[in-house]
């Protein structure tokens, strides 16, 4: 009987293990193609998986992964609930220093130009989250590069 309970719960933890172990690429990926379609954007998608809309290219300089900028944004799921935002004036950062999807999508724009970036959860924060945002999420970021330094 001990043993027969032993082996009971030895199979529901690792049937529960197995279910944390979720590969959303392609959940992410079908998330993503749905959000564009119902919402008429014309998006490129890089290498990486990161999917890319820019409204306005900008005139300025471009950064590189390593500039310090300025951007003014707002971070949203694709449901709409917004889960971070700045104001006009912008956050000041390294591009090493954020996600890499915005280490990479912010270089897509030059000086003054604004889009949109929808990131993938392996480009944001991955199957584990942080704070509000929950594991595997996708992140849709209203973006403005107000400056670029370059280092």
């Amino acid at each position: 009987m001990k043993y027969g309970i032993l082996i009971l719960v030895f199979t529901l933890f690792i049937s529960c293990k197995n279910d944390d172990n979720v590969d959303y690429t392609e959940k992410n990926e079908k998330e993503i193609k749905a959000y564009i379609e119902d919402n008429s954007l014309t998006a490129l998608k890089s290498p990486t998986g990161l999917y890319y809309v820019i409204n306005d290219e900008g005139t300025g300089l471009r950064p590189t992964t390593t500039s310090d900028v300025t951007v003014a944004y707002k971070g949203y799921f694709t449901d709409g609930n917004t889960f971070d935002e700045s104001d006009a004036n912008g956050i000041s950062f390294n591009l090493q220093q954020v996600i890499a999807g915005w280490t990479e999508g912010i270089t897509y724009f030059k000086e003054g130009g604004n889009g949109i970036l929808l990131v993938p959860s392996r480009l944001g924060y991955g199957d584990s989250g942080r704070g509000s945002i929950p594991g595997g999420a996708v992140l849709v970021f209203d973006i403005n590069l107000l400056s670029v330094n370059q280092n």
